[in-house]
């Protein structure tokens, strides 16, 4: 029997580490069974890009879709997980052996944010031409487990730009460190949120 679901979101809670200076996970509960009311109420202030979530690509482009406009199927459906670990900067070889027109989604595993952690200092990322080398194949979605495709000091985010160019939707901050390299069901909705440059998500897999 193939194994169930498999989390592999990060858990919002006031421990997460979120981008400095962005605004950092909140809950409160505001209505109280403990203290009278019918009902527990709580409520959340939270940036849309703390731990796992979707970058819509008005984030990094004025003209670009916002979150609701999304098509829901692009974050369902199947996908590769590829292990780079200890890659900085060079992921092609991990990918081009893979028959991506089984799965048209490709999830990373750097290992360079394990969940719990510290916000990191610095990331890998994929070389410039990787994002073009799989729009030609076929790929609509990449996911990784590190909080942006991007170097954390970049002002230009040229990777996000280049898969935006390239129709690749941007799945960020994913926990994959205990998930073996292969083929997998993805589940993985972003909220429908008017306006939003992104939203988190809750996502899934499911070995296939």
């Amino acid at each position: 029997m193939k194994p169930g679901w498999i989390d592999i979101s990060r858990t919002l809670s006031a421990a997460i580490a979120c981008w400095p200076g962005d605004v950092a996970y909140r809950f409160d509960l505001g209505v109280k069974i403990s203290e009278g009311a019918s009902c527990n109420v709580g409520s959340i202030l939270t940036s849309v890009h703390t731990g796992t979530h979707v970058d819509s690509p008005f984030h990094f482009d004025p003209a670009g879709a916002t979150i609701e406009a999304l098509d829901p199927a692009i974050f369902i459906g199947p996908a590769w997980v590829v292990d780079v670990t200890g890659s900085l900067d060079r992921w092609l070889p991990a990918v081009e052996s893979l028959d991506l027109s089984l799965a048209p989604r490709v999830l990373f595993r750097t290992g360079g944010w394990p969940e719990g952690s510290p916000f990191p200092e610095a990331i890998p990322v994929m070389e410039p031409e990787l994002p073009g080398w799989l729009a030609e194949r076929g790929v609509k979605l990449i996911g990784l487990d590190v909080p942006s495709v991007d170097p954390l000091d970049s002002k230009t985010l040229d990777l996000h730009h280049a898969l935006g160019r390239c129709g690749i939707h941007i799945l960020e901050g994913l926990t994959l460190e205990t998930v073996p390299p292969g083929l997998y069901d993805l589940i993985a909705l972003p909220l429908k949120l008017a306006g939003s440059d992104g939203s988190p998500v809750r996502a899934v897999i499911r070995a296939i």
